[in-house]
């Protein structure tokens, strides 16, 4: 890493309209016990027609007055979050060696950029070709609203959670998918950078080019970061679409990037469908199971809230139904731009 009196690390934040979270986050990011001529932020607006754009020009000011790290503001004409990180990454100065994926609604903890240092040199010890090292994703300490307690607790739910970024996991190595990840400079511009493509799942694709090229994507749950979950049933089902949808994009171009445990509903839907041609009957069994399941997974989470027994088994099912129809919808249209927050 470069010395330590210039910038090696540059946090790149790509927005649209965040009036309510972009404080939070650059807040946390100002306030790091990392040397601030250590590392930049880049802020990437996409349009913003809230008081995003007004709040990061205070924060400039603000870092400025602080003596914290310099935050540098650009405006992204092609709104999208893989355009933003690939006009951060052109614009960078070129003493920096490192790129932090972010976003407006996260919010880290004051030693997250020192421990990120700390442990990418610990690690790249003995794996000298890492080109990514992704942290560990939580819900918000501080929740809005019940509904954003529901999607929280089905994230931590085995029927709710994944192996991509929201996943629970407890133990470091190698992974496919490493959230909100610190970058290699050179290996993101070996390949090219993000594929503009791809407007939701650029870091799923990203991940497989990466690994294509010969390098290591790591993570480890030391790294931690807080994120603002869905606050409307609606949102959700918006949001679980659109993963669905960009999943199947991926999946067409990188095959090995499947996971089965993602088609589960699917296969159950048609399993479903199966048992009521052959016997009327026999098409309850499964249904009659599946409720069964997500009535304990609500009973389970329960003890962290009463209102979980409903609220949890309500997010997986609308979490299984908008992933579903997106995984089938990806196979017959185009891509375009998302409207779930």
């Amino acid at each position: 890493m470069a010395a330590a009196q210039f910038p090696w690390l540059a946090t790149v934040i790509p927005v649209l309209n965040e009036e309510q979270h972009i404080e939070n986050c650059l807040s946390s990011l100002i306030s790091q016990t990392l040397p601030s001529s250590e590392h930049m932020i880049l802020v990437v607006d996409g349009g913003s027609s809230d008081s995003t754009v007004s709040i990061v020009k205070d924060m400039i000011a603000e870092s400025k007055k602080s003596n914290g790290p310099g935050i540098i503001l650009l405006h992204n004409e092609n709104r999208y979050v893989p355009h933003a990180r690939n006009m951060a990454l052109q614009n960078l100065p070129e003493g920096i060696t490192h790129l932090l994926e972010y976003n407006g609604h996260i919010k880290s903890g004051p030693e997250h950029l020192l421990r990120l240092k700390s442990e990418w040199e610990r690690i790249a010890k003995q794996y000298p070709s890492m080109a990514a090292l992704g942290c560990k994703v939580v819900g918000s300490s501080k929740k809005n609203t019940m509904i954003e307690s529901f999607i929280d607790e089905t994230l931590q739910n085995p029927l709710g959670g994944g192996p991509g970024q929201f996943s629970t996991f407890t133990k470091e190595g190698e992974t496919k998918t490493p959230a909100f990840a610190l970058h290699l400079r050179s290996a993101l511009e070996k390949v090219g950078g993000w594929d503009e493509q791809f407007i939701t799942s650029q870091d799923s694709d990203l991940s497989m080019r990466l690994i294509k090229e010969g390098f290591t994507l790591y993570r480890t749950p030391v790294l931690m970061v807080e994120m603002r979950r869905r606050t409307s049933f609606r949102s959700w089902y918006l949001m679980s679409h659109r993963y669905g949808f960009w999943r199947t994009k991926v999946l067409l171009k990188h095959p090995s990037r499947i996971v089965l445990r993602e088609f589960l509903p699917l296969f159950g839907v048609l399993f479903t469908i199966g048992l009521f041609i052959f016997n009327f009957q026999w098409g309850f069994m499964p249904l009659l199971t599946y409720s069964s399941v997500l009535l304990l997974s609500g009973l389970y989470s329960s003890r962290k809230g009463l209102f979980n027994l409903i609220g949890v088994p309500l997010c997986i099912l609308i979490l299984h139904i908008g992933f579903t129809i997106g995984l089938l919808v990806g196979c017959v249209r185009k891509g375009r731009a998302s409207h779930d927050r």
